[in-house]
């Protein structure tokens, strides 16, 4: 089989494609021809030795795969070959023609549910979900802002929201990022590099400030959304791709709101049931077609190095795949 390899920690221009041996599955163990893999933040880390998860080269970088089952290991017996599915890698391994999963991480998808639209659920819109619904308790009729709406997991958060009933307030650095979120539903649009954003945030909601605030972006933009919270809101930390962040606590004070950190990869070792449930939850939205994936770009194995450059210079928008 071709895999993507890290073969020592680096940027991705340094990723190769090699010949691999096709594993065998263990006990508990389904092997799955991989349709489509998403490329995520978390995986550019990774390869650079910048994440809370590790993983020692030589790696096939990749923690999710959607495809078909080809081999079932001893003790499956709900899933059989031929089967359309998705699922977990673990952290590494879905860069290839071929990925093992255990059968517990996987879920089996409808003919109508597209690879590419399927894959990655769990880390952008399960991240959304999670955090929208479960972390921050979301009502509808509530106005939420997003920051870095235009990557993959803030045009998820985009997308859970309207799906929710809120009032979406869409926040990202450019133009073209933006005309995309208001494609997806968002109701307001703030450009961060040229409006301010605390000002802009509190005027879209008629003073009253944003009643959940979706922070995939840190840096010197969280305090600014912080300022334009609502009185008792929800500020869900989900990521720092422009830094950690210092608050001023006293501003929670004053504005009597909450800081809620949001740690999906750790939730679905605590607390799996819930982990399986939003996993299912997201499937029903994209096959009911409640929910439609933004793809806006699919790479062969040979161009992984470009994708996961794409979404390190922040020029990715929306959801991005390997397609084997």
């Amino acid at each position: 089989m071709k895999a993507v390899v890290c073969s020592s920690f680096g940027p991705p221009e340094n990723l190769i494609v090699e010949d691999a041996d096709r594993p065998s599955p263990g006990e508990g163990q389904v092997l799955i021809e991989v349709k489509a893999a998403p490329v995520t933040f978390p995986d550019t880390l990774m390869i650079e030795d910048k994440y809370q998860f590790k993983a020692a080269p030589p790696y096939v970088p990749g923690g999710e795969a959607a495809g078909l089952i080809v081999e079932v290991g001893a003790g499956v017996d709900a899933l059989e070959t031929g089967m359309r599915v998705v699922g977990s890698t673990g952290i590494t391994g879905a860069y290839a023609t071929y990925a093992l999963a255990n059968a517990a991480d996987v879920r089996v998808l409808p003919e109508s549910a597209g690879f590419a639209e399927s894959t990655g659920l769990m880390y952008a819109h399960g991240t959304a979900y999670y955090a929208i619904k479960h972390r921050g308790e979301l009502k509808a009729g509530e106005t939420m802002l997003v920051l870095g709406a235009g990557g993959n997991v803030g045009l998820a958060a985009v997308e859970i929201g309207k799906l929710m009933g809120a009032r979406v307030i869409a926040a990202a650095s450019n133009d073209e990022k933006l005309a995309l979120c208001r494609e997806r539903g968002a109701d307001d649009t703030i450009n961060y590099a040229t409006e301010n954003l605390k000002e802009r945030a509190k005027e879209l909601s008629n003073g009253k400030g944003c009643d959940v605030v979706f922070d995939g972006v840190g840096g010197d933009y969280a305090e600014s959304a912080l300022r334009a919270i609502a009185w008792g809101g929800r500020f869900l930390v989900v990521g720092f791709t422009a830094g950690i962040p210092k608050i001023p606590l006293n501003l929670t004070l004053l504005k009597s709101c909450q800081i809620v950190g949001v740690f999906l990869g750790a939730m679905t070792t605590k607390e799996p049931e819930l982990a399986a449930e939003i996993q299912d939850d997201l499937i029903g939205f994209t096959t009911s077609g409640e929910l439609k994936p933004h793809i806006s770009a699919r790479y062969g194995l040979d161009g992984a190095g470009e994708a996961m450059r794409s979404l390190m210079d922040r020029q990715a928008v929306g959801k991005v795949v390997i397609e084997p």
